[in-house]
């Protein structure tokens, strides 16, 4: 069971999350006429896995390979200096040329806009994609800058003193949405 301290509620279990995750899959295809010129990043780290599973369905529904990779994002941060003095940097792995290509960026939470605002600038570093488009599985609100999800798992109202944790079995051995208190 998961270890997160003072929780409030499971918002999704595991059959929720994987039904979002197709859900996205199938959004993705629709509104983009097809797989062709798709590629899925995923933003380290719990945008990662997620990443694997929606360009996993995707390659299931349509029947050809998905260009996949990994963003890391630490050092596009706009609050780089108040993390810490020696940031961790877990690594971009993007095999595959962006040029032209329509991205799908995908995370695990949208809180504030900042973090998808660190992975469009660091996917503009690797090249000039046709397109830029954002999943995440969980929009929780309180935006600070003007930037949307384009595919959204869920929509979770939350205050300022709670806190929304997306468990995948990759890191945390179950896979989830549970919100606590801060």
């Amino acid at each position: 069971m998961s270890k997160i301290e003072n929780v409030k509620a499971c918002l999704m279990d595991e059959d929720a999350v994987n039904r979002a995750i197709t859900r996205i899959s199938h959004e993705i295809i629709e509104k983009n006429k097809g797989a062709e010129e798709l590629a899925v990043i995923g933003i380290q780290r719990r945008g990662v896995p997620l990443a694997r599973m929606i360009a996993s369905k995707m390659e299931q529904a349509e029947g050809v390979k998905i260009p996949f990779g990994i963003l890391d994002i630490t050092l596009y941060r706009d609050d780089l200096s108040m993390l810490s003095d020696v940031p961790t940097i877990n690594g971009t792995d993007i095999p595959f040329s962006i040029m032209g290509k329509k991205i799908v960026l995908v995370d695990d939470v949208i809180f504030t806009g900042r973090t998808a605002r660190a992975a469009i600038d660091a996917v503009m570093d690797c090249g000039r994609p046709r397109l830029i488009q954002l999943a995440v599985l969980v929009d929780r609100g309180h935006r600070e800058l003007p930037i949307r999800a384009d595919y959204v798992g869920k929509n979770i109202p939350t205050s300022l003193d709670e806190i929304v944790h997306v468990q995948v079995r990759e890191f945390d051995g179950e896979q989830n949405v549970i919100i606590s208190a801060k």
